[in-house]
Parts: C-alpha cells; structure tokens; sequence
C-alpha cells in the first residue's frame, strides 16, 4: 500500500470517529431540545385539563354532599314513621272530641227550645226582714 492510499484510509476513519464524537456531544442536546418542544406544545392542554378536572372534582364533592344529605333525610323521614303515627291517632282522637261536643251542643241546643226553663221569681222584700 502507498502512502496515499493510507492517508485516505486514516482520514476517513479520523471524519467517521469525529462525525460519531458530534453526534454522541450533541445527541443530549438535541434530546434535550426535543422535550422542550414537546413540552411547549402540551403544557397549555395539560394545564387546561388539569383545571376541567379540578372544576368537575367541585361539582362532584357538591353532588355528592347533596346525596348524603338527601339519604339522611329520606333515613330520618323512614325513622318519623312513629310520630306520623301518633299524629294521625291524636287527629282521630280530635275529631272524635270534635264530634261529641258537636252532639253535646246540638242536644243541649234542642233541650233548650223544647223545654223553657222554669222561671225563678225574684226574691221580694219583705218589711219584716228589712
């Protein structure tokens, strides 16, 4: 082999070896830059969805409190059943009383324009007890 033959040779070897050098120098940063990229496309769309699922975590801690308390309620009303109960008897009982009384009033009422009450004469003076 001549000289210049190897001189080809060594200078095609030494551009590969250099090439491979830059290229291994500059791959991170490249990287590097590639996620930076993609970092400023999707981080407004990130932060976007972030803020819908923290608005729909609010409304469904609403929704959900809104449940517990109906439940609470519907339990209490299942519990209330007995007071219910003791309305309805003590309303019975009233409108029985209200009968009686009724008919009470209505004889004493019939009573009383049948029969004349006896009249009383009044107590008159005489000279001996004065």
């Amino acid at each position: 082999m001549d000289d210049q033959e190897m001189q080809l040779k060594v200078r095609r070897v030494s551009d590969k070896f250099t090439e491979s050098m830059y290229v291994l120098a500059n791959e991170p940063s490249v990287a590097l830059y590639r996620l930076q990229e993609h970092v400023r496309r999707s981080l407004p769309e990130l932060v976007q969805h972030k803020t819908d699922m923290q608005s729909w975590e609010e409304q469904s801690q609403g929704a959900i409190y809104s449940v517990e308390y109906a439940c609470s309620a519907v339990k209490s009303m299942t519990n209330s059943s007995v007071y219910f109960k003791n309305i309805d008897t003590l309303l019975r009982q009233t409108i029985t009383m209200k009968e009686q009384i009724s008919n009470f009033n209505g004889r004493r009422q019939n009573d009383v324009t049948a029969s004349p009450a006896p009249s009383v004469p009044a107590p008159q003076n005489s000279p001996a007890s004065l």
